[in-house]
């Protein structure tokens, strides 16, 4: 029964995009067909085959391995305080070990090229241009704003409905450089198998919602992030980079886990319900149609909500309690879910890096801003479905 809904859901979140789009007669059908596909192999392979369950047991452990690596060099700074359970010493600050490592990759050309090829190969199995198709991948590893950054040569000419696919994949996507932050939070095999079905969610939904012609393109000119003169400059800019986006999380945190606390003492004195009750009725038919178990829905629902209003972190938080009473099926489904980002504080993230791109282009997205938002959800549904069916 759990499959046929989740099937029904696929259905369904496809039927609003088709409902949405701007121009139905140029939808590509055979793409996103491929696409469809795609996620389903990748699903199936890595959650119901011995080998699929080995390969994916096996990155989870390199990627624990080198989270150690992370957790030595913080135990050495902070001494006792790293095996206190304090958020920002225990998860936070192994953003600085990973973007360190990010950056050495990158220094190496090994991203670079990685990037290059597998947006091609994207490209040419999907039937979408190629800016699209870079974008969503360079997203997976960078996260939105340097996706954007990279491109940044071909944002001036794109028209709007390929602004829009650009911009809205850049939000179904995480930074591999907070990867390490999320491993701590939620399951690790979810996480590692969001990152490629987010890639064809949020060029799915995008490329239905806002379908576009593929005409002969030149060679796509992709910028990689400053090169650095030195491997030593690229460890230290790359540490530097990890040390903001911690502090900016931090920052963040405070923020809205104070508000949430604030608003919620307020609203239960008034009406008795918190923000993730209110969440919770807004998001359980969406819960109900991503094949979660009837006695979870408002528990999840109020989860996917709260990523929504404020932020994956925020959610992840409410979610780290909940784990341990519910469902195998839930916690895969919302964990899937949770890693993008898709939340309002991104619109302004997104709006203001191609501000600093091509000031006529921001208006354009300044206007499709909360339809941006509502896409990127969707294709967030979309992956937390998929993960689902094979649970």
């Amino acid at each position: 029964m759990s499959i046929l809904m989740g099937i029904i859901g696929i259905v369904i979140v496809l039927a609003v995009a088709f409902l949405m789009s701007n121009d139905k007669k140029l939808i590509n059908y055979k793409g996103i067909a491929v696409m469809l596909v795609i996620q389903l192999a990748i699903s199936a392979f890595m959650m119901n085959t011995s080998i699929g369950r080995k390969v994916l047991d096996f990155i989870t452990s390199v990627f624990t391995k080198i989270l150690s690596f992370g957790n030595d060099g913080i135990s050495f700074v902070f001494g006792d305080l790293a095996g206190k359970g304090i958020f920002f010493i225990q998860t936070l600050v192994m953003i600085v070990f990973v973007s360190a490592l990010l950056s050495i990759l990158n220094y190496s050309r090994i991203l670079p090229f990685g990037i290059k090829y597998i947006g091609g190969l994207v490209s040419k199995i999907t039937g979408l241009p190629q800016i699209e198709s870079f974008t969503a991948v360079n997203a997976m590893i960078f996260g939105d704003t340097t996706a954007l950054i990279a491109v940044k040569n071909h944002i001036g000419g794109l028209t709007p409905n390929r602004l829009f696919i650009v911009t809205t994949t850049s939000l179904v996507s995480v930074s591999c450089s907070i990867l390490g932050a999320y491993m701590q939070m939620i399951p690790a095999e979810y996480v590692l198998i969001a990152l490629p079905l987010n890639v064809f969610s949020g060029l799915i939904v995008s490329s239905i919602v806002a379908p576009v012609k593929v005409e002969d393109e030149n060679e796509v000119d992709i910028k990689a992030p400053a090169k650095q003169g030195t491997l030593f400059e690229a460890i230290g800019d790359g540490a530097l980079d990890g040390g903001r986006v911690a502090l900016i999380v931090a920052a963040m945190l405070v923020t809205y886990v104070g508000l949430l606390a604030l608003v919620n003492y307020v609203l239960n004195g008034v009406i008795g319900l918190t923000v993730q009750d209110i969440l919770g009725y807004i998001f359980y038919p969406i819960a109900f149609i991503m094949g979660i178990p009837a006695d979870e829905l408002m528990r999840a629902g109020g989860v996917m909500g709260t990523k929504v209003v404020a932020n994956e972190f925020v959610a992840m938080l409410d979610f780290q309690k909940m784990m341990p009473h519910l469902s195998e099926k839930t916690v895969g489904i919302v964990s899937a879910y949770l890693i993008s980002f898709a939340n309002f504080s991104s619109i302004g993230i997104v709006l203001g890096t191609i501000q600093a791109i091509n000031g006529e282009q921001a208006s354009r997205v300044a206007k499709f801003g909360l339809k941006m938002l509502l896409v990127a959800t969707m294709g967030s549904i979309l992956t937390g479905i998929m993960v689902g069916l094979f649970i």
